[in-house]
Order: structure tokens, then C-alpha cells, then sequence
């Protein structure tokens, strides 16, 4: 604990991380688009690594990265960031004053979209309307008695902007990309490996998605 706080406090911003977790790329982008230079620590290239990571479960990380500092105090992991950031309440004024002011980029904005699209119901679906596994997945979820949001990205005017922060969260290939509960789940394989093993549906019904 002593370690995660000394390290906590070195900075404004301090993000723990894995140099492997997606997640963990999508929140430094955002800061880096917001024109923060957070400190990084990549916690599978510190030696003390798993005890650190330990420690912040203890502190109430249900999932230890990313784990945000601003200001020495704990902010949250990916969902409370993007919820803050979209709330308009992300950055606090004593962190603001040191962070220079930058126009909003087409990728920021397209992040921002997605994030909130995700976040709109149960079960989100980004596809092509031209893409056969985007529509083996939709049926998918039809048959399953879930009726999720559909964005066709060759449809929407920001699609090729929204494609580009989809590839940066980790989707690869970027459609279809399915989110559960606000939190992106992936692609076609972890759809399926998720149904085949019996775990996607207790993972919609949390969501609340289902109910039987």
C-alpha cells in the first residue's frame, strides 16, 4: 500500500497499468488527447508488481488496471474515468490550471462517442452493415431474446473516426465489437467461446439484458 500511495503522489495524473491491457491503452490515449501527460506504471515490468497490484484490490480495485491517481486520491478504473470524462467532471481545477487547453480532435470525439453509445444499454453492437460475422452475432443475440443497439459504422457519419478508437480499445478486427453491461466484451471468438461455455448468458442477465 505504501508503494502504490509514494507512487501515487509523484504526479497530477498517475495511471497503474499493464502493457497488455487494452483498457489500460484506451485511458492514457484519453488523457493524452486531453492534454495530459500522466505518469505510467506498468505493473508487469515492476519487479514489486504483484504486490502492488494486490494492494489495489485491497483499495477497492475490482479489476487493479487501469487504476487512475489525480492528485494523489483514487479516481477509479475505465468506467469511472469514461463516465467522468463524459460527465464533464473528469479533471479537477487545481489539475486544470497546469494542463494546456488543445482543440478537440476528430479521434477524441469519435472515443467519447463510442464510450457513450456503449453505455446506453444492456447489450451495444458496432457493426458493418455489410459484415456476415456482424450479422451471425446480431442473430445471435436475436435468438437469445436480447435486443441490443445496433451502429452500423458504414452508416454513421463518424463511422471511419469511430472504427479508428473501436482499433484502439483492442478490437481487432474492429466489427463486430460487443459491449455488455458498458464494458467492451470483444469480438466473434469471445462471443462465441462465451456462449459454447454457458457463460454469456449469466453475463446478460447481470447486465440485465435477460430476465429468465
Amino acid at each position: 500500500m505504501e508503494a502504490i500511495m509514494r507512487v501515487a503522489s509523484k504526479k497530477g495524473v498517475v495511471i497503474f497499468s499493464k502493457s497488455s491491457c487494452c483498457m489500460c491503452y484506451a485511458v492514457k490515449i484519453l488523457f493524452h488527447e486531453l492534454g495530459v501527460n500522466p505518469l505510467i506504471h506498468e505493473l508487469d515490468q515492476d519487479p514489486e508488481g504483484r504486490e502492488m497490484e494486490k494492494a489495489l484490490m485491497r483499495m477497492g480495485c475490482n479489476t487493479p488496471v487501469p487504476s487512475v491517481f489525480i492528485n494523489g486520491e483514487f479516481v477509479g478504473s475505465t468506467n469511472e474515468v469514461m463516465s467522468l470524462h463524459l460527465g464533464g467532471s473528469l479533471l479537477p481545477s487545481p489539475l486544470q490550471i497546469c494542463i494546456p487547453q488543445s482543440p478537440q480532435g476528430t479521434f477524441r470525439i469519435a472515443m467519447d462517442k463510442v464510450m457513450k453509445l456503449a453505455s446506453q444499454k444492456a447489450v451495444v453492437i458496432f457493426s458493418k452493415s455489410t459484415c456476415c460475422m456482424s450479422h451471425a452475432i446480431k442473430s445471435l443475440f436475436y435468438d437469445l431474446g436480447v435486443s441490443p443497439a445496433i451502429y452500423e459504422l458504414d452508416e454513421e457519419s463518424r463511422g471511419r473516426e469511430m472504427e479508428k478508437a473501436l482499433q484502439r480499445l483492442g478490437c481487432n478486427p474492429t466489427v463486430p465489437a460487443v459491449f455488455i453491461g458498458g464494458k467492451l466484451v470483444s469480438s466473434t471468438n469471445t462471443i462465441m467461446s462465451l456462449h459454447l461455455s454457458g457463460a454469456l448468458i449469466p453475463m446478460l442477465k447481470e447486465a440485465g439484458a435477460i430476465w429468465l
